[in-house]
């Protein structure tokens, strides 16, 4: 299936979404909200996927945000227009965040307003040096969409995201990387090949075991310890009965390197 702002492939394990407006600046029109959830349910669905990667198309942008030009040839019906977007936006992250493959930010540019969110939804990101950091949606009198209110306080605290709001502070690569929004820099040359090897390394890994990993980090948040360990105690006995669990206790103990296949 093509898409219209969207270049999906598969490589091996790994599902490649390239957010593909350059000439917006990658910005998140209507069509692209209702493209990432439309891949969001088929990846989700896919045992096949065992990494995620989400990157943008050219060398200036990740993502910029909303497409701002957009919203003003829809002024008088903007409040239904980001009611829709957002609709198909946040149920998008929301089942990105539940699948079992680990999602990669590769940030190749500016990621600004939706960029930053996607870059803090994602369970690891990688930056090329070029990259920038921004929130931009105070500056033309809009409030955070895109679940960054959610992750950025518990990502970064909450003193450095009220900052980013409140001034649209850029951040540059080194910035973001001393804060913990993202994981690693690379040279802008090597993004690409970068996290193609850390996706094949997630992919290659115990795919289920990863994706509760991610469940239990998005819960512990609202949980108290007691509830938090029984979730815990559940998924590690859960794991013991898959394919990968019993692969990777023989593997450790026989001294040899686990071959995961996903289940």
């Amino acid at each position: 299936m093509s898409y219209e702002t969207i270049e999906f492939e598969m490589r091996g394990a790994v599902a490649w979404l390239t957010l593909n407006r350059p000439q917006a600046f990658n910005a998140l029109d209507l069509t692209m909200a209702k493209e990432l959830c439309d891949l969001s349910i088929r990846l989700g669905e896919d045992e096949a996927v065992r990494a995620v990667v989400l990157t943008g198309s050219g060398n200036a942008a990740f993502c910029a945000g909303g497409d701002v030009p957009g919203f003003a040839a829809e002024l008088d019906t903007l409040p239904a227009l980001l009611k829709e977007m957002t609709t198909y936006l946040h149920m998008s992250i929301s089942r990105f965040a539940w699948m079992r493959a680990p999602v990669i930010a590769a940030v190749n540019g500016v990621a600004a307003g939706a960029g930053l969110s996607f870059v803090a939804c994602a369970d690891l990101a990688v930056a090329a040096e070029s990259a920038s950091f921004t929130s931009a949606y105070t500056k033309i009198g809009l409030s955070p969409d895109g679940s960054s209110t959610y992750y950025l306080p518990r990502i970064i605290g909450t003193r450095r995201t009220m900052e980013l709001y409140l001034t649209n502070r850029v951040l540059s690569t080194g910035e973001a990387l001393d804060w913990g929004l993202i994981n690693q820099v690379v040279a802008t040359d090597e993004l690409t090949d970068t996290v193609a090897t850390l996706a094949g390394k997630l992919a290659d890994g115990p795919t289920e075991a990863l994706g509760a990993v991610k469940k239990l980090l998005l819960m512990s948040p609202n949980d108290t310890l007691e509830s938090q360990m029984e979730r815990e105690t559940r998924s590690i006995s859960k794991l013991g009965r898959t394919a990968d669990g019993r692969e990777g206790v023989d593997a450790f103990v026989n001294k040899r390197r686990p071959s995961f296949m996903g289940k």
